[in-house]
């Protein structure tokens, strides 16, 4: 009977033994699947008349808002007449959000070569593209710099190794190619930027890099590349001690303004340039679209919303904005422009298999319907008529007893100011749900 036990034991330390080994194996060579930057995003200015094609891109380097603000800017309140512009605003997504200069390493010194399992790998390689397409005529590469360029030594901020505030080329010409005079379209930019500027020690100057025989490390960046491949290039760096993000958002706009008018582009402008516009253009944060059925204002909205309807996985996130992005988090969904973090949704988890996609409201007595994610306005007080099946639920207000919110005119002092969705107090929730299933949201804001 000894020896059985002692057998059984050993025949089980075996089973044992060769599970251990068959864990430690699988363990070993699972693969994590390989890290990827986020696709950049390519938006379009075509004139109705041909002209040439300048390609604007911002944001290699997440760390430099004035280098990714603009072109935001310009893709969204310009409309081009002849040629056209080709505006990329996030080149390097990921590091934009987590506002590093590159959570890859420097993306700006991968163009002459890169490994295939990088993880910028992919957008490299798609930029590369772009540039050397045919019908590419200029390229700039936006970026904020430390310093304040000066020919010569002043001090530490004020000298011939700052990148500040200047227009970086790499060479003075490309010979027989158009616009290839980059030394002299880098100068006339410099003229011109240099009579408006905001202070007298901002002054632009002209960099030249010489990189082909005097810079190996910028020979692996992208104007390098562009030159090299016979497209005329620049880089624009506006100062990272301008603290004022607004003031090099305007910089840089006057920059690719005084390019395009070099290069034959025609245009108009939905706004006048200025510093005070510049920064209300900037902090306006348009909208977030939310599976269709939630609106977002994104400009005043709170720093917290609470209980956001939204669905386990795959929820759909669509901004108005061309930096606007969500990260999920422990605590919910943080809502990003660029590298700010306007607000943080919190979610309260709910199906949406919902056949209704409005609801009837009066406003102030008078009726409308309303499609959810839309927001309207009411002066005094409205009232959400019954529908069938669909409990109704204005938050912020509450009255013992009612479980659903419809047919009760409700009047705007009625509602919870802490309730609303922007920090004026003046935008409230309407939530409609069937059953388990959450339908929708219409926002209402009340006016004076």
């Amino acid at each position: 009977m000894k020896s059985m036990k002692i057998l059984i034991y050993f025949l089980l330390s075996l089973c044992l033994m060769s599970e251990v080994a068959f864990a430690v194996k699988a363990k070993t060579t699972t693969k994590e699947a390989p890290k990827k930057n986020t696709p950049f995003d390519v938006y379009e200015l075509k004139g109705e008349q041909d002209g040439s094609t300048l390609l604007v891109i911002g944001g290699i380097h997440g760390d430099e808002p004035g280098g990714f603000f603009a072109p935001a800017l310009l893709m969204d309140l310009y409309k081009v007449k002849k040629g056209k512009v080709i505006v990329i605003p996030n080149l390097n997504p990921d590091s934009i959000l987590a506002f590093r200069r590159g959570i890859y390493k420097d993306m700006n010194r991968k163009f002459a070569s890169i490994k295939r399992n990088d993880p910028d790998f992919d957008n490299v390689q798609a930029i590369k593209k772009i540039i050397t397409s045919e019908e590419i005529d200029f390229i700039i590469n936006l970026h904020d710099g430390h310093g304040f360029y000066r020919e010569k030594w002043e001090n530490s901020i004020f000298n011939p190794k700052a990148w500040g505030q200047t227009y970086v080329i790499d060479q003075k010409t490309l010979d027989n190619v158009p616009f290839g005079d980059l030394d002299s379209i880098a100068k006339q930019i410099e003229s011109k930027l240099n009579q408006s500027l905001h202070y007298d020690f901002h002054t632009f100057g002209v960099r030249n890099t010489e990189t082909r025989i005097k810079d190996e490390e910028q020979q692996n960046s992208l104007t390098f590349f562009a030159i090299t491949h016979l497209k005329p290039a620049l880089a624009i760096e506006t100062s990272k001690n301008i603290t004022e993000l607004p003031l090099k958002t305007f910089y840089q706009i006057s920059s690719i303004e005084a390019l395009m008018e070099i290069l034959g582009i025609e245009f108009e402008r939905k706004f006048e340039l200025n510093l005070e516009n510049v920064a209300k253009k900037i902090n306006d944060f348009g909208t977030l679209v939310i599976n269709d059925n939630i609106t977002l204002e994104l400009s005043d909205i709170r720093n917290i919303i609470n209980f956001t309807p939204l669905l386990a996985q795959k929820n759909h996130f669509e901004f108005t904005h061309p930096l606007g992005r969500t990260k999920r988090t422990k605590e919910g969904y943080e809502v990003y422009i660029g590298h700010k973090r306007i607000t943080l949704l919190r979610p309260d988890i709910f199906p949406m298999q919902c056949d209704v996609k409005a609801l009837e409201i009066e406003l102030d007595g008078k009726a409308s319907q309303a499609k959810f994610g839309e927001t309207l306005d009411f002066q005094q007080n409205f009232l959400v008529k019954k529908l069938d099946g669909v409990r109704i639920n204005v938050i912020g207000y509450s009255k013992k007893g009612i479980v659903s919110e419809h047919d009760i005119l409700i009047n705007k002092a009625n509602i919870d100011g802490r309730y609303s969705l922007d920090k004026a107090k003046s935008i409230f929730r309407v939530e409609a749900y069937q059953g388990r299933n959450f339908c929708g949201m219409v926002n209402l804001r009340a006016t004076k």
